[in-house]
């Protein structure tokens, strides 16, 4: 629970009546620090005023002469780093757009609100708010490598200094992991724990990423075959830019990698990101093709976002089709969400594929992507990335996603009757 004697909150509202009501509810709810003002170029003065900085912005859309929208970019621009919350009169597919609107101009997005307002719904809203320092993620959120640092990296200690982390991928029907996603940290000598984003890009631009992707493969095999010689049935995804697999040898690497570590193909999924257009998609095709069919599984990320789409479904021979956390997280709340992940588990299906849902992070996630069909899932609300170490002592001590783990060979009846028991879906 927040202090709400410690927020300072700003609001923003061309009529007069509705500044008045978000004011008193706010004095209800026992937010006491709040300024109140009618239009988009008064609350920008007022922030760029502000000492200490405003907290939250409660902000309506329709205003005249700059709207919610372009206030919402201007405060973008300026480095705005409190929360803002959306309040309008519009529909919900409307606030959902510009929610979406709001994180592209990277403001911290608390939620959107419909008019007539009610005191409980923004109540907890406010009671979530965290401020945006402690929410980001240390390991993602630094500053990107320089190039020549990049290079000087891979010439020297950056072999050792690249490790990975291990989230587990829960299937839905039997609680039990079975599989894992590799996902890169760099443990720089002088930055700290980096995360992928602050050199992979950097690595595909200039043409280092397929140094960076045999290193990860290999040190994601060697980890995945000592946890197979301890007897767990796991599959081991690793992330691969598209354009990788054009590259000449790479394919042979992958194969040579695994029989060398003896890491069968098929307990090797080899997810798929799009960051860039594929620059020769003959040569990727035909090496992907070839890799499905040593059995080696491929797995389309982030599906629906980005290039990731059907286009991609028709030309590659996917296998696996994870869906993108933010429909996840989402579908919950939005209408719009929901259908298109819906839709794309049906399509899943249809095409044989299993369905990971990535992004689950609290129960009501679990139960929705449960209820529409989803195989396998990937979230914080099981684990969150974990160094080899900690994943092993996950492995030997799990009970599953709830805390109980339903037995898998058991009737039908029976699941149900220790399901209900446990307090546990079926």
């Amino acid at each position: 629970m927040n202090n709400k004697k410690a927020l300072k909150l700003l609001v923003v509202d061309d009529e007069p009546f509705m500044r008045t009501v978000v004011e008193k509810i706010l004095s209800f709810l026992g937010y006491y620090s709040v300024d109140v003002v009618s239009n988009g170029q008064e609350a920008l003065g007022h922030i760029a005023r502000a000492n200490p900085s405003y907290d939250v912005m409660i902000c309506d859309l329709n205003m005249p002469d700059m709207d919610g929208v372009e206030l919402m970019r201007c405060a973008g621009e300026e480095g705005f780093d409190g929360a803002v919350i959306l309040l309008s009169g519009e529909d919900q597919r409307m606030l959902d757009a510009t929610l979406d609107l709001a994180r592209a101009f990277h403001l911290h997005v608390l939620g959107a609100l419909q008019k007539p307002l009610k005191p409980v719904v923004l109540g907890e809203l406010l009671d979530n708010y965290v401020p945006r320092r402690l929410v980001k993620d240390k390991a993602v959120s630094v500053a990107p490598i320089a190039i020549a640092e990049m290079k000087e990296a891979l010439a020297s200690a950056f072999v050792k200094e690249l490790t990975l982390v291990y989230q587990p991928k829960i299937e839905v029907k039997t609680g039990d992991i079975v599989g894992m996603e590799s996902l890169a940290r760099w443990h720089h000598q002088t930055r700290g724990v980096l995360g992928p984003q602050a050199f992979i890009p950097l690595a595909e631009k200039f043409g280092l990423i397929d140094d960076v992707s045999k290193q990860l493969y290999r040190k994601a095999l060697q980890q995945t075959a000592e946890w197979l010689s301890q007897g767990f049935d796991l599959k081991c995804s690793i992330n691969f830019c598209i354009n990788s697999f054009s590259s000449p040898g790479f394919a042979d690497y992958l194969v040579s990698t695994a029989a060398e570590l003896g890491v069968p193909p098929e307990r090797i999924i080899l997810e798929i990101t799009e960051t860039q257009v594929m620059v020769n998609m003959l040569n990727c095709l035909e090496v992907v093709m070839r890799l499905r069919l040593k059995k080696f599984n491929l797995s389309i990320d982030d599906f629906g976002t980005g290039n990731s789409s059907l286009t991609q479904l028709k030309k590659i021979p996917f296998n696996e089709l994870k869906l993108d956390h933010y429909f996840v997280r989402s579908a919950n709340h939005h209408m719009a969400a929901q259908v298109i992940l819906e839709s794309s588990v049906e399509l899943g299906k249809k095409l044989g594929m299993t369905l990971v849902a990535e992004g689950v992070e609290t129960r009501e996630d679990w139960d929705m992507v449960e209820k529409i069909g989803c195989d396998i899932v990937q979230g914080y609300y099981c684990a969150k990335p974990l160094p080899a170490e900690e994943f092993s002592k996950l492995l030997r001590t799990w009970d599953g996603p709830h805390g109980q783990k339903i037995p898998a060979a058991v009737t039908t009846g029976e699941r149900e009757r220790l399901a209900k028991v446990a307090g546990l879906r079926v």
